[in-house]
């Protein structure tokens, strides 16, 4: 007869009930894996919600009470646009985790290292191999399709109208029933649902009561401006009633032609279709509350990363711009907030994170391995704690107009931006200290600080000016930026 040290004894014991109690109708369950709940909105500023700007009139106590319980990025974007639909290269980006100019060809944009069948590395496909059930919702058009089609259940269309049929609604209640079918039938697989909405993005047409509630109009008349109402949102701090040089992009629908603003950029339009925006804002953001109130129903919330985030942000009517081509806070940034298991609650940090991070870092939460395809980096050391941001200098751009366009770069509290559009008509330098003047402030904002207007023709700044230029001409070459400035060398095959 063998004797075991009771040691040893104590843990085969420990081992039987563990299997005991994890045997289940003849089953041995598996450790139940995260959900995830990936929220896109289209065209919306971090500086609308109240989570980033407290004197915001905008009300999302959904989105707020994500914050709350959840991590707030503050310094998260998108990486650019090569074309005017900046959502197109964006949501390429979120889908496949490829920087911008490795993404697939598209226009004018033909991609030096293209991978094939990319499409099959991308969010829905990557979770259906890993055994999730993939869902999505969103806009039709200025996507990336075949990314779109490798999600498991499919149901999008543009919706962007004012009632429940033709606005966000429409896209919640796709959600909605899709978790109604999964609690009738008693589905135990992990779920990935990416849902999207097309608003806020124009036309904002809000719903009657919304509308009322932010003193705005669905305003269609191109011969007067709206009326003035004591509801609508005040101006923004960095609002002008025009930008101070022409952006490079001729025409452009967004400054020129979206219904309810066309160019006008005075006061009542501006607050009018803030308040379009908010009202439209606001629905999403009581859509978002059904579907976080039926997964805590299902007893589904407390395991589910929910990710709340946009395409990029927007303009209207600060600096003078109304669209999103451009390279200011309001557009570059978007809104990043992420509540989940293990997840600190009411906790901000800098983050320095792309949207074509994502991937990665979802893949990392749910134990799937990252695709080779992917360029973005993982954020989940962010999420642990561990780190504050996942790099140190942050790169954009917009090539969607002249060329080469726009490009920005930013380190630390400096941010660089330059302007070389119109065939070299129009070559312009900005440089902002963000801690002293995280508005942008320029000559015409006329403010009285110091360091609160754009500093790259002051003298006791030359140093600084010179090594942003650097740095932006070093992440330029990093990204396979296939242009260059008028005063950065010639790239040389």
């Amino acid at each position: 007869m063998k004797y075991y040290p009771r040691t040893i004894l104590l843990f085969i014991g420990l081992l039987y009930i563990s299997f005991a109690f994890n045997v289940k109708e003849g089953k041995i369950t598996k450790e139940k894996r995260p959900n995830f709940l990936f929220v896109l909105v289209d065209d919306q500023s971090p500086f609308d919600l109240q989570t980033y700007d407290p004197e915001s009139i905008l009300e999302t106590p959904n989105i707020s009470g994500l914050a709350k319980e959840g991590m707030v990025f503050e310094s998260a974007r998108h990486m650019g646009s090569w074309i005017g639909a900046v959502c197109a290269p964006s949501r390429h980006m979120i889908m496949s985790g490829r920087s911008l100019w490795n993404l697939p060809s598209r226009g004018d944009f033909i991609s030096q290292d293209e991978p094939i069948n990319l499409e099959t590395q991308t969010i829905g496909a990557v979770f259906n191999r890993a055994g999730y059930k993939t869902m999505r919702t969103c806009k039709k058009g200025n996507s990336y399709i075949a990314a779109n089609e490798q999600f498991s259940v499919v149901r999008d269309a543009t919706k962007r109208g004012g009632t429940a049929e033709s606005g966000s609604a429409w896209h919640g209640e796709q959600v909605m029933e899709y978790l109604g079918d999964r609690e009738r039938n008693s589905e135990t697989d992990p779920f990935l649902i990416y849902f999207g909405f097309s608003h806020p993005h124009d036309t904002r047409d809000g719903t009657p009561e919304l509308l009322q509630k932010y003193g705005a109009v669905n305003h269609t008349d191109t011969l007067h401006l709206p009326q003035e109402n004591p509801n609508q949102p005040s101006l923004q701090k960095n609002y002008l009633p025009e930008h101070p040089f022409f952006h490079g992009h001729p025409e452009l629908r967004d400054e020129e032609r979206v219904s309810g603003v066309w160019k006008n950029r005075d006061e009542n339009t501006v607050r009018n279709e803030l308040g379009r925006e908010y009202a439209c804002s606001e629905n999403i953001d009581i859509q978002l509350g059904k579907v976080l109130k039926k997964l805590e129903a299902m007893g589904e919330l407390e395991n589910t990363y929910v990710i709340y985030t946009s395409d990029h942000g927007i303009a209207i009517g600060r600096h003078g711009l109304m669209g999103k081509q451009n390279l200011y806070e309001h557009t570059w940034r978007v809104p990043f907030i992420i509540k989940g298991p293990g997840i600190e609650a009411g906790k901000r940090v800098t983050g320095n994170i792309y949207l074509l991070d994502v991937l990665p870092t979802l893949c990392d939460l749910a134990g799937i391995e990252i695709p080779k395809t992917v360029e973005g980096t993982s954020f989940k050391t962010v999420l642990d704690g561990k780190k504050d941001s996942v790099r140190d200098v942050m790169y954009g751009v917009y090539a969607g107009g002249t060329k080469p366009g726009m490009r920005s770069v930013k380190k630390g509290d400096w941010k660089l931006i330059k302007y070389d559009v119109m065939d070299g008509a129009v070559r312009e330098t900005q440089l902002f200290n963000l801690a002293e003047n995280p508005n942008e402030y320029l000559q015409e904002h006329k403010r009285e600080g110091k360091l609160e207007t754009n500093l790259a023709y002051d003298p006791n700044y030359s140093d600084k000016l010179k090594e942003m230029e650097a740095l932006l001409l070093q992440q330029m070459t990093l990204h396979n930026d296939p242009y260059r400035l008028w005063n950065q060398p010639k790239i040389t095959k």
